[in-house]
């Protein structure tokens, strides 16, 4: 899922498991565009990263998305 308004993009790599990352490639600063196939796609260049921890899984990129911090309560996703 992505947030745009807050720049974050949101992965479920295992059922009860949330991350979230920055929404920002890091390639040249396009916003990701989609999450399929266990990575998070930038429509740019086409860079692709990891849903578990925003390692770059294809180029151009060679740094991870900045991970944000994931909380859960009451059924509620917090992230900061």
């Amino acid at each position: 899922m992505i947030l745009a308004d807050q720049d974050t993009v949101v992965t479920q790599p295992q059922p009860d498991q949330f991350k979230a990352f920055s929404a920002t490639c890091s390639h040249l600063g396009c916003q990701v565009e989609r999450v399929s196939d266990g990575t998070i796609k930038c429509p740019c260049h086409g860079s692709q990263y990891s849903v578990v921890d925003g390692s770059v899984v294809h180029g151009p990129a060679t740094k991870p998305l900045p991970a944000k911090t994931v909380s859960v309560s009451n059924g509620l996703l917090a992230i900061s």
